[in-house]
């Protein structure tokens, strides 16, 4: 349960508005399947939970209300396979990720963690590592992963 694998830049994209990171988000939800972990990352305001959206939205097949987790901390949506969207912004220990069951989330479908930072070292690892940063005019999407990750993406054209 650690932070701890190799990963390597996959793969970056750009989004000059927020339904381009939608729309990254809904591209990425085709790749995954149950048991798959995303990292989401990047600075305050970045739009981690606006691709978390998408993806989200993706995966119910339709444009169910998706709110920030940053205060529930989690939240469940009942899509196939089930998806659990997480935001770590105000642990202040990373051991209280022990108390949100996000193993047996990850195991019984799929888990979306921001701010994953503020966990490191109790999450599930193998995770697709989505990273945000600001560049004039776009935001751009950083993916890191394994050999794993590498293989899905490269079947993926994204637009």
């Amino acid at each position: 349960m650690a932070i701890l694998f190799l990963v390597t830049l996959l793969m970056t994209l750009r989004a000059g508005s927020e339904s381009d990171t939608d729309r990254i988000g809904r591209q990425l939800a085709a790749l995954l399947r149950a048991g798959d972990t995303v990292f989401l990352s990047g600075a305050l305001g970045m739009g981690k939970t606006v691709l978390a959206r998408g993806l989200i939205r993706a995966l119910a097949g339709e444009e169910i209300e998706v709110p920030s987790p940053t205060f529930a901390l989690i939240q469940q949506y009942a899509t196939t396979p089930p998806v659990t969207h997480a935001d770590l912004y105000r642990l202040e220990d990373p051991e209280e990720v022990m108390e949100l069951g996000l193993d047996e989330a990850a195991e019984a479908g799929i888990l979306i963690v921001e701010w994953a930072e503020h966990g490191e070292g109790y999450l599930p690892g193998g995770a697709l590592t989505v990273t945000a940063r600001e560049e004039p005019g776009a935001r751009v999407w950083e993916l890191a992963g394994d050999e794993d990750w590498a293989a899905r993406l490269s079947e993926k054209d994204f637009v």
